[in-house]
């Protein structure tokens, strides 16, 4: 802020041994006074911009930061999925690469079958329905030890996942949709079908 002052009279000697007062305008007092710049007021000092600019380029680079660990965390979830999708792959191959093998076995099985049913009805040789047994008996264990089983059919609810109905049979002596009699037997290996069994299906709708 300007202050006015009022003007100093300075004594001046001209030389002639009188002295005479100087009238002089406003003085100027250095220690305590500047000049006003242009427009009559001092210029704000300029702001720097220096922390805002820093503290954006931290913020995107914290956010880059998040996407990368977002990336990085959808894609360890991705390769975990595979590794165990491939692991269960490998364990379904071990587990049934035998099954067209096994499929051979099955009609050597149907063999004996028919070879004992015959034997029982004609009234053959015991002895030799009991080999015939023997044998059945250790194909069937050494296939169990491999996984497979026999399914069960006759007198059974007719399941169309196991069971394929070659004939529909009127009855009154059975239920309803049970099978009354297996043609050929089916077999699984494990919890997989490795075929059906052929049956005939009771039609009563009274039971």
């Amino acid at each position: 802020m300007r202050r006015n002052r009022h003007p100093m009279k300075i004594p001046v000697n001209k030389g002639n041994g009188k002295s005479e007062v100087d009238e002089r305008g406003p003085v100027l007092d250095v220690d305590h006074e500047l000049p006003a710049g242009d427009g009559g007021e001092a210029a704000a000092p300029e702001v720097s911009s220096g922390p805002a600019s820093a503290q954006t380029e931290l913020q995107k680079a914290q956010a880059e930061r998040d996407s990368l660990y977002d990336r990085l965390a959808r894609q360890q979830a991705e390769f975990d999925n595979y590794r165990k999708r491939a692991a269960r792959d490998q364990q379904d191959f071990r587990q049934y690469a035998v099954s067209d093998t096994l499929k051979q076995f099955l009609p050597v099985l149907d063999s004996f079958d028919r070879a004992l049913a015959v034997a029982s009805n004609d009234g053959g040789d015991e002895k030799l329905r009991a080999g015939v047994e023997l044998v059945r008996k250790q194909m069937l264990d050494t296939l169990a030890r491999l996984g497979v089983t026999p399914i069960e059919a006759e007198g059974a609810v007719f399941d169309p996942q196991v069971h394929e109905a070659i004939e529909m049979v009127d009855t009154r002596d059975a239920k309803d949709n049970h099978v009354i009699s297996e043609l050929q037997r089916g077999y699984r290996l494990k919890d997989r079908l490795l075929r059906p069994a052929m049956v005939r299906v009771a039609r009563n709708p009274e039971k």
